[in-house]
């Protein structure tokens, strides 16, 4: 019979920048996005061009108000959303308080 201590710990190594990506899998992440654009949402899949599905995401687009001259954020809930990877800056992955 195999150790599950070992099995257990094999999922939770990172050894490539996607490993950390394959353990936010379900949970909820943060994503920036170019064009002063963020999102927060939960994982559900990627590839490896950085292509995400997110589910129950909250988007904020930053844009500068010219008349008060500050910068404005705007949000935006969908209920699930795909982003094209070549448009990923960072993702940032669950805290872990």
């Amino acid at each position: 019979m195999a150790d599950t201590g070992a099995d257990e710990l094999d999922n939770t190594i990172v050894s490539e920048p996607l490993d950390l990506v394959r353990l936010s899998l379900n949970e909820r992440v943060f994503v920036k996005l170019k064009g002063d654009r963020e999102i927060r949402g939960r994982l559900h899949a990627y590839d490896s061009h950085c292509n995400l599905v997110l589910s129950d995401v909250e988007e904020t687009v930053y844009v500068m108000d010219d008349e008060l001259e500050d910068l404005k954020a705007i949000k935006k809930q969908s209920e699930m959303l795909f982003v094209r990877g070549d448009a990923v800056v960072l993702i940032s992955p669950p805290s872990q308080s």
